[in-house]
């Protein structure tokens, strides 16, 4: 008789669908704090980290920027098998990570200890990380490191730079902030101001008004968030999805709402800033993730303590 697939799998883990699920690869710096551990091995080495790692492998790592947001989405997979214990579309989480095997105990009881819902780990020592990204069907990564962040989206998967900082614990239900130009959308309209001016710009966007604007880094991750948002209403929903742009509303806003329709993309709130200052508002929101392409808007994120994430366009 034919053993049962899955039979070493817990059912939480064994009912998700790599085809249906929405991936997120993390690296171990992106959920957890270990800028202590990378200093060490940035000044003492490989062999140094590894003796550290496995002398405090029973140690939990204290929570990264990254740790909320994973938590969330353990939350929205609650609220959806709730819904339909059947459901396979669900948040699919794993460690993608440049350390050794024998550095990844302390990695793997972290995870245990926090109560976070992740079977998944590559440990791939000194290798390119990123290039099993696609083999997992992976729709967002996240990463401390540049280069990590730079080779993911060469290789076409949404991904973004996180930046260590102490962040507060918001709400359970998973809120995300997308910037629209060069995030959600191509950076075609900044480039034309960067060429022309904010006049140029203007004009650009009135004769395009029609046009949907080309995608941008993060379009495949917040489609795929959209459609597991539609499952929800309104009163229900355990994700609330945020756009919060510079663009102006009279003169440019027009043509990023049709953009979203055209996508079939529905974003439950949107601020069209007109170059104001985003902390404020972001303040307000208290999202798990804010993505941005402007070191200086992640920084004013920052500085209201808002986890932040990079999506560097010209990678």
């Amino acid at each position: 008789m034919a053993e049962p697939q899955n039979t070493i799998t817990n059912n939480s883990v064994s009912q998700k669908d790599q085809n249906e699920a929405l991936v997120i690869a993390v690296t171990t710096r992106a959920i957890f704090n270990l800028e202590k551990e990378h200093e060490i091995f940035l000044t003492k080495g490989k062999d140094e980290y590894v003796r550290y790692q496995q002398a405090n492998e029973n140690n939990p790592l204290e929570p990264g920027t990254a740790f909320a947001f994973i938590q969330a989405a353990q939350f929205v997979n609650k609220k959806l098998l709730e819904r339909d214990p059947e459901d396979k579309g669900l948040f699919d989480v794993m460690v993608l990570s440049n350390n050794s095997p024998e550095s990844g105990i302390r990695i793997i009881n972290s995870v245990k200890h926090h109560g976070l819902e992740i079977s998944k780990f590559c440990f791939v020592s000194e290798e390119d990380s990123t290039q099993y990204l696609k083999t997992h069907n992976v729709k967002l990564f996240l990463s401390a490191d540049r280069t990590d962040v730079h080779n993911a989206l060469q290789r076409g998967v949404s991904a973004a730079l996180i930046f260590q900082q102490e962040i507060r614990t918001p709400s359970p239900q998973l809120r995300v902030v997308f910037d629209g130009d060069a995030v959600l959308f191509s950076d075609e309209t900044e480039r034309v101001f960067r060429e022309q001016g904010l006049e140029g710009a203007l004009a650009y966007e009135k004769t395009m008004e029609a046009v949907p604007m080309g995608e941008g880094p993060l379009k495949a991750f917040a489609l795929h968030l959209g459609k597991m948002r539609k499952k929800f209403g309104q009163e229900d929903s355990p994700i609330r999805t945020y756009l919060v742009t510079a663009r102006g509303g009279r003169d440019m806003g027009i043509r990023a709402i049709k953009t979203l329709r055209e996508w079939g993309l529905v974003i439950d709130e949107a601020f069209f800033m007109d170059g104001a200052p985003k902390g404020p508002i972001l303040s307000k929101i208290q999202p798990h993730i804010f993505f941005d392409d402007g070191l200086h808007n992640i920084q004013g994120a920052q500085d209201v303590g808002i986890p932040s994430a990079f999506v560097p366009w010209d990678f």
